[in-house]
């Protein structure tokens, strides 16, 4: 005989105070929070300026509003307290906790920016009953810092609307939907400005005002409305009329090497071979290389110490892996020893398999950024980089580095004018001993010895980049000039007599030509 199928049972977290939420707990970790009676809020950049993200109790007691531009509150509170919003780090906290509580039931997603939606058809029992988990949910929910509004029903829409405006921790039964919706306000159904202005209008201000007008006449006005803005089509997603199916995304793998060891050890050189070979074995059979490693000691008094390797490429040699894991061991305090060590691949990539030339022989490529990852391993990251170009006018800014393992090199623009082999950084001030009329310097000292100019091309203006430098800045006239021993100098005049931005005009020396 066939067991009778559990009915569905969808919780719907809502967390009002996300954003402020987090806020909190991450600055009361630095600094001191202020005073409880201060009004807090955090602002994110608007269309006009500032305006409000999320804001405390305080603030919320003084009638304001998110949405606000924060300097029209200011000019009403003073003593306003502004902090800058995250809504990049609140996502992710957001999917975080949207995966942490697959504690209750495999099937959990995010709900917008400020919820979560969980389905628990036929786990309720394991946690005592379904009051009983929605305590242990807002329970653990506050030890994470976050107040939460929970809500159990047949369907997501019917649970999305009672967690945000029915009572919190609300349990509506198959039988009782249409009795616990219809007290609630239309804006429930999440349908926009429009449709809602609309509603209200024709005199439907509650869930149940809706369900009570005949269809017919509804279908007509909405019938060119797209299904997730629908209010006939939300409304029947809650009734359970229509299918509203939970599409939760499957976690994520992780590429992860154990090592537990049947005592505390001090060193964890001996076991590095064979979390290296375990990973690289796991990334070879996917076809991936990794490129971010993060090497991890779990102590025996419960602390954990952890290093990050990152690679220029996607590699998985296993002897490759283990050259960079030596060089960041020292500094390790192992403590009183540790009982478990794990070596995780945090970000990976493609890497199809290849073989290696049939004479032996290796590409030059995989050799450079095995090269590129020993140096920054020993060197940091910082002091490891590739060339790139920017756009600029001026000589010193065209050329930027940026580190290996982030970049590649850029190739060369194409110059239109010969350019010196060797830039002085910055440029060397010259004295002009005599100077030709529209002209170079006939005779200039540099570094305390005279040169005399035997030819020269030029000059080459070179304006000040307007949106960049500071008002005042004077042009440039570059001139390529060769002196008596044969060497050639590129020099510039900064600046021209009665341009208004300073007296006389100033020589420089800004480059050496090969």
């Amino acid at each position: 005989m066939t067991q009778p199928q559990p009915s569905p049972q969808i919780v719907s977290a809502y967390f009002p105070n996300l954003a402020m939420d987090r806020w909190q707990r991450m600055t009361a970790q630095q600094r001191t929070l202020p005073d409880d009676t201060v009004p807090v809020v955090l602002a994110r950049q608007g269309a006009h300026g500032p305006v409000i993200h999320a804001l405390g109790a305080a603030a919320q007691a003084r009638g304001i509003s998110a949405g606000e531009r924060v300097v029209d509150v200011q000019a009403i509170h003073p003593d306003l307290h502004v902090e800058p919003a995250d809504p990049e780090g609140e996502g992710a906290l957001l999917a975080r906790v949207a995966l942490w509580a697959r504690r209750w039931c495999p099937w959990t997603v995010r709900d917008g920016a400020d919820g979560i939606v969980m389905d628990v058809t036929g786990a309720a029992h394991l946690f005592g009953g379904e009051a009983a988990m929605l305590r242990d949910m807002g329970a653990r929910f506050a030890m994470q810092g976050l107040s939460a509004r929970l809500a159990m029903a047949p369907t997501r829409g019917a649970a999305q609307m009672l967690a945000r405006f029915g009572a919190a921790g609300t349990i509506c039964g198959p039988q009782e939907v249409a009795e616990l919706l219809a007290p609630l306000p239309v804006v429930a159904l999440r349908i926009d400005s429009d449709t809602s202005r609309l509603l209200t209008r024709l005199g439907l201000k509650t869930i149940g005002a809706l369900m009570e007008v005949p269809r017919v006449a509804l279908m007509r006005r909405f019938d060119r409305i797209a299904e997730d803005r629908n209010p006939l089509v939300l409304l029947d997603r809650a009734l359970g009329r229509l299918g509203d199916p939970l599409n939760a995304p499957g976690e994520g793998r992780r590429w992860l090497a154990r090592a537990r060891l049947p005592e505390p050890v001090i060193d964890p050189v001996p076991h590095l071979d064979g979390l290296a070979a375990d990973l690289c074995t796991q990334l070879a059979q996917a076809e991936l290389g990794v490129r971010l490693l993060r090497l991890t000691i779990y102590r025996v008094d419960g602390e954990w110490r952890s290093r990050n390797v990152a690679t220029a490429s996607a590699s998985r040699e296993a002897s490759h892996v283990l050259r960079l894991l030596r060089g960041k061991l020292d500094g390790i305090d192992p403590g009183f020893g540790f009982d478990l060590l794990t070596l995780e691949a945090l970000r990976v990539e493609p890497l199809a398999l290849h073989q290696d030339h049939l004479e032996g022989g290796r590409e030059a490529g995989r050799d450079v950024a095995a090269l590129l990852d020993r140096l920054t391993a020993k060197l940091g990251p910082e002091r490891i980089t590739w060339p790139v170009w920017v756009q600029s006018h001026l000589p010193e800014r065209v050329e930027g580095r940026v580190p290996a393992l982030t970049g590649a090199p850029a190739a060369p623009p194409v110059l239109s004018r010969d350019r010196p082999l060797r830039l002085l950084t910055p440029p060397e001030e010259i004295a002009v001993l005599y100077a030709v009329p529209e002209g170079p310097p006939a005779r200039f000292r540099w570094r305390r010895v005279a040169y005399l100019t035997t030819r020269h091309e030029g000059p080459e203006r070179i304006a000040p980049e307007w949106w960049r430098d500071r008002p005042g800045t004077r042009l440039r006239d570059y001139y390529k000039v060769e002196v008596g021993d044969g060497r050639r100098f590129w020099i510039y005049r900064q600046g021209i007599l009665g341009d208004g931005r300073g007296g006389d005009p100033h020589w420089f020396l800004h480059g050496i030509f090969a």
